[in-house]
């Protein structure tokens, strides 16, 4: 009885409680971070994130490919590619262009956003770190999910927009 009372005035109870919550709280708030990297079988969770326009973007099945680019070079490059591709390429392919910007700092972003405004494709900005921590990536490449309608991944490459052409990349592969 004499260590329940030394316990209660040293830890009161709703200290405890307040502390419970905050480490509930932190857990829920990183579990993104934990879930399941993406596979092949797997479903692409739905989100929203906004283009370089500042207009609402809602992920829902339907796409045939979502692109993610996860470093800025290969960014850059990838973007030159499909500007030369011509306006509409990428939505004519069924494609979604998605960017991975929450490391970007804020004063590069003064100078970034107005130059991607300028593309003629759509590049949908990844902004919270934990939008795309499920997705598998390689650095310096793009990767590329081919998506069944239901939103399940068929297959998963990765591009070098560095070298080789993205064509036969947005070519649906055979499901075997």
């Amino acid at each position: 009885m004499q260590f329940q009372a030394i316990i209660r005035r040293t830890f009161p109870v709703a200290a405890c409680r307040r502390g419970l919550a905050a480490i509930f709280i932190l857990i829920g708030c990183a579990a993104p971070a934990w879930a399941d990297p993406l596979a092949v079988g797997g479903a692409v969770p739905p989100f929203a994130a906004k283009d370089q326009f500042g207009k609402e973007f809602k992920f829902t099945p339907g796409q045939h490919f979502l692109l993610v680019g996860f470093d800025m070079n290969a960014g850059k490059l990838a973007n030159h590619k499909f500007a030369d591709l011509g306006p509409g390429w990428l939505e004519q392919h069924g494609s979604v262009y998605v960017l991975d910007i929450h490391t970007m700092p804020a004063v590069a972003r003064l100078f970034a956003l107005p130059k991607m405004r300028k593309y003629p494709h759509r590049i949908v900005l990844a902004e919270p770190p934990t939008l795309l921590a499920p997705f598998p990536h390689q650095p310096e490449k793009i990767t590329i999910l081919e998506l069944t309608p239901a939103g399940t991944i068929r297959a998963i490459r990765y591009w070098d927009p560095a070298g080789t052409t993205l064509g036969p990349n947005l070519e649906t592969q055979p499901s075997s």
